[in-house]
């Protein structure tokens, strides 16, 4: 008998059939003598009527409220589910993440797991239950509800598949893997059969909507056992993606996927002073908002007879009013010029471990970009990554001319 632990996202649990679907799922699993704990998502589209609930009574919502509001979906999730399986005959128990023992940090709307209390869902397991877990939420040392951000129940599947020590987390979602590229902007795109963790956190991190990086990061960190499966695949389908440890037979495929992130902005602050410390003081504060800067560049001239320094970064969309106010403040302090914001633009990545063994790749991936005249405005790399910010209107057409240059159509691994 194994302990799996499913997640099943918004569109998966979109409508009652829907959820009467997953429920037969888990009661398949449950049936051939596994435990089962399923993690839900708000239905397709709840969250973004609460937020919008929130913003149509203030322009600037307080988060612990905020919180408070859109934890809400999960629990209509949860219930819903724990309806569907008791209708089908078996027994089952909703839980919210305070109730599962989720205690998170104080970081409203991004809270981070801090610790998860097994007891009450080993106990429910133990009664043939299957558990249903409100993903996405936990609550505080306080009490008080918080929230993980986009893609959180991601992370909180994981989570509790690395707290119960669980044979396998299965990520369930509208497709049935990981792909070489977005098959709806590359139609020739390819499964891959494994991919490495380190590669799926690079995707995740520059756009591939597949997982969450936090849920990625959870899972190399515990080594836990996941796979990316569709909830519309017939039950009992071995058709998946498996994340797994790095081995020497990956490095063979010098570009694994291709990943396109179009919620990004970049702000620049020009002219600070070049010594040392400033761009310390800007990213601390930065960092106080718990704002996630992605590519960062800096360049060096000089203005009045002493050096200057511009920086410009990238940082997602819904965190660019407190980035401008935290960089206008900064700038002010150090007598540095206007901060500017330009929102048409999007990041472009490719990531494989085999970019370590073989040289070239930047060349080459310049090359191709060369060819379909894209303009590279920023240029970012990790051992296994490159990453560049383009026009938002040429995101579509460097994805396909990325996939096509480096014949990820043939990739077999």
């Amino acid at each position: 008998m194994a302990l799996i632990v499913q997640k099943y996202g918004g569109t998966s649990v979109g409508s009652p059939d829907r959820i009467m679907n997953v429920a037969r799922r888990a009661i398949a699993y449950r049936k051939k003598g596994h435990q089962v704990v399923v993690v839900v998502s708000a239905m397709s589209g709840e969250t973004d009527r609460l937020i919008n609930l929130a913003h149509q009574v203030t322009d600037s919502p307080d988060k612990r409220e905020l919180d408070m509001i859109v934890s809400t979906g999960e629990q209509v999730s949860i219930a819903l589910l724990a309806m569907a399986v008791k209708k089908l005959g078996l027994d089952a128990i909703s839980l919210t993440g305070g109730q599962v023992g989720i205690v998170t940090d104080k970081a409203y709307s991004k809270a981070r797991i801090e610790e998860i209390d097994t007891r009450i869902i080993r106990s429910h397991l133990r009664e043939g239950r299957i558990v249903i877990v409100a993903g996405f939420q936990g609550v505080d040392p306080e009490g008080n509800i918080t929230t993980l951000g986009r893609g959180g129940s991601d992370t909180t599947a994981v989570a509790v598949a690395a707290a119960l020590k669980a044979d396998e987390c299965e990520i369930y979602t509208d497709v049935d893997g990981v792909y070489t590229a977005d098959p709806r902007i590359v139609p020739e795109a390819k499964r891959v059969g494994k991919i490495s963790f380190t590669e799926m956190l690079e995707l995740a991190n520059m756009g591939a909507k597949v997982l969450h990086s936090r849920s990625v990061i959870f899972a190399m960190k515990y080594n836990v056992k996941l796979s990316v499966r569709s909830s519309f695949d017939k039950i009992g389908s071995t058709v998946c993606t498996y994340c797994v440890k790095e081995d020497k037979g990956m490095e063979r495929i010098v570009v694994t996927g291709v990943a396109a992130k179009n919620d990004e902005a970049r702000v620049t602050v020009p002219a600070l002073p070049d010594r040392p410390g400033v761009a310390a003081k800007l990213f601390s504060e930065l960092a106080k908002k718990n704002i996630n800067v992605n590519l960062i560049v800096q360049s060096s001239s000089q203005k009045g007879g002493r050096g200057v320094n511009d920086i410009s970064f990238t940082v997602p969309k819904n965190e660019l009013k407190d980035t401008v106010a935290v960089s206008d403040r900064i700038t002010k302090q150090l007598s540095a010029g206007s901060v500017t914001v330009d929102k048409d633009i999007s990041i472009v990545s490719i990531v494989g471990v085999g970019m370590r063994s073989h040289s070239g790749i930047a060349a080459r991936m310049f090359n191709i970009m060369a060819e379909e005249k894209i303009n590279l405005q920023m240029i970012s790399t990790s051992e296994i990554r490159i990453s560049a910010v383009i026009k938002s209107s040429e995101i579509q057409r460097a994805v396909r001319a990325l996939h096509k240059g480096f014949e990820l159509h043939k990739i077999g691994r």
